[in-house]
């Protein structure tokens, strides 16, 4: 794999990483834009400062010019030539010659009106006049010489009438320009201070940048990058099943409004996968309802067929055997013989266990026989309290109380009803039999929305099935009875007949607490669909 498909540049690292951008080039911008207007305005100061010096040199020369004391314009001239950050000062005269400086091996020398501290006066065209009047801001120049960063400061020398009227030096009244006061100061102090102060500028902005970019990238971290995670985490683990995971809702933003839609559609999504798996165990109990029929079908199809080989084998020599004991006890007991009462007893023992035998036979073949229904909507209730008409009788007998807890409104159930009241009146019967000395039995009704079944329960406070024989008593044949007359087909049938309206029916049981069966029974459609509005 390759590295850079590792590594993942997501969003709030490119947010971050414009914003430090965007942060560095304003400080850098600003940083140069201070800079620019810093050198400018000390560069001005100065200006304005050698421009006072010219004129305190004009204003200090002023009365020796006019005495054209030259001793004493020298010392004045040597003197402020010598002053801190002055590097030279100079006295020109119309004609370009330095009349006065403070560097004394230039005196006298004629300087060419083409040199850098004159072009501005004197312009290039030799029939061009000389400017007489120039601008404060166009006196200043910076050049270098000899290694060091100067500033050069001009100043004219007006013609006054003082001076035209002197002595010593008469100037024609007409004449307006004098000469020239050329002061050049020393820009190393000024370089200097502007150096520290770029240093210290640039330390501060790069501070600044750093700071605001720390400030930016915990900004996002908070903002933008912790949500996200948490939105791209709570998208896996609800993909991954988990819907009942919810987003902390941390600010009233988009990202805020994103977490509240995210949490409000989990729950949505729980409702309806709830939903689907309802649905999913309401088939599954169908499909396992339909599979134990399709068993229980290819079971009673198996038996049935030897049930009618049975029948036919055994049923008419049983019917034969029945009839003619029967006609000999009926002869025997019109004749006075000897040992005819043993006789007697004889042949009605054959007579009973013929017809147990045909009872059995019956009994087999109606288990094993898909009989024909005749199934309509029935209302349970009423199904169940003719089955405990039937058997009220022989209840009272056994002093045992019987309880009837039918719910109201049941909805109607799609059955036939002989069949079913079949099924309760073998659960009542047993119950009855399980309680020999007395006791309660309770039969009741109900409905369940979730399977959208009803339901009949009959309890009884016998001695309870173990548990160790629950598995068995809905087998064949199988019986806990001591009355050797029992066949063990009661339970087995109602099983049968419970599975062919796809329905199920369930035991509960311990020793010493009685027994509990419950009979669960599909509603009809249009009852489904009534409870469902």
């Amino acid at each position: 794999m390759n590295i850079r498909s590792k590594i993942r540049f997501g969003v709030a690292a490119k947010l971050a990483v414009c914003v430090i951008a965007g942060t560095a080039a304003f400080f850098s911008l600003f940083g140069y834009i201070n800079l620019r207007i810093e050198r400018r305005f000390s560069h001005n100061m100065i200006a304005q400062t050698g421009d006072r010096i010219t004129e305190l040199i004009a204003d200090s020369t002023r009365y020796q010019m006019l005495r054209y004391d030259r001793e004493a314009l020298d010392h004045i001239i040597q003197d402020l030539g010598s002053a801190p950050g002055i590097q030279r000062i100079r006295v020109f005269n119309k004609d370009g010659r330095i009349t006065l400086s403070s560097d004394v091996h230039e005196l006298n020398r004629v300087v060419d009106k083409r040199a850098e501290q004159c072009v501005r006066c004197h312009p290039p065209d030799p029939g061009a006049r000389p400017l007489e009047n120039l601008d404060r801001e166009k006196r200043a120049r910076e050049f270098y010489a000899n290694g060091q960063h100067l500033l050069g400061v001009m100043r004219p020398i007006y013609n006054s009438p003082d001076c035209a009227n002197a002595q010593c030096h008469v100037h024609k009244a007409g004449q307006h320009v004098l000469g020239v006061i050329d002061a050049d100061l020393s820009l190393a102090q000024v370089d200097a201070q502007m150096s520290q102060q770029q240093a210290s500028l640039t330390w501060f902005l790069i501070g600044a940048s750093v700071f605001g970019c720390i400030a930016a990238v915990l900004f996002m971290w908070v903002v933008v990058y912790r949500p996200v995670k948490e939105l791209i985490q709570g998208t896996h683990r609800v993909a991954g099943g988990d819907l009942d995971y919810r987003l902390p809702v941390r600010s009233d933003d988009e990202l805020g409004d994103l977490a509240v839609s995210f949490n409000k559609m989990t729950v949505e999504l729980a409702g309806v996968q709830a939903k689907i798996e309802a649905e999913v165990r309401r088939k599954t109990l169908e499909l396992e309802r339909v599979h134990k029929t399709l068993l229980s079908s290819e079971k009673m199809a198996s038996i049935g067929k030897l049930a009618a080989t049975v029948a036919h084998e055994i049923n008419n020599p049983l019917f034969g055997i029945l009839t003619y004991a029967r006609l000999v006890l009926r002869e025997l007991l019109k004749h006075e013989l000897p040992q005819r009462d043993e006789m007697a007893e004889q042949l009605q023992t054959i007579e009973r266990e013929s017809k147990r035998c045909g009872d059995l036979v019956k009994n087999l073949l109606t288990f094993s026989r898909q009989q024909p229904s005749h199934r309509e909507p029935n209302d349970l209730n009423t199904v169940v309290h003719r089955a405990a008409l039937l058997v009220k009788h022989k209840l009272d007998m056994q002093n045992i109380e019987l309880k009837e807890v039918l719910a109201e409104g049941l909805p109607q159930v799609e059955c036939d009803a002989n069949q079913i009241q079949q099924v309760v009146l073998v659960l009542m019967v047993n119950a009855s039999e399980a309680m020999p000395k007395g006791g309660v039995l309770d039969v009741g009704t109900g409905f369940e929305s979730e399977t959208e079944q009803a339901w009949v329960r009959v309890k009884d406070t016998g001695s309870g099935i173990p548990a160790e024989i629950l598995p068995q008593i809905f087998d064949p044949f199988f019986t806990t009875k001591e009355n050797q007359n029992r066949t063990g087909l009661g339970l087995a049938v109602a099983h049968s007949i419970v599975e062919q309206h796809a329905g199920d029916i369930s035991v509960r049981s311990a020793p010493g607490e009685g027994t509990e069966f419950k009979v669960a029974l599909p509603v009809t459609a249009a009852a489904s669909c009534g409870i469902g509005k």
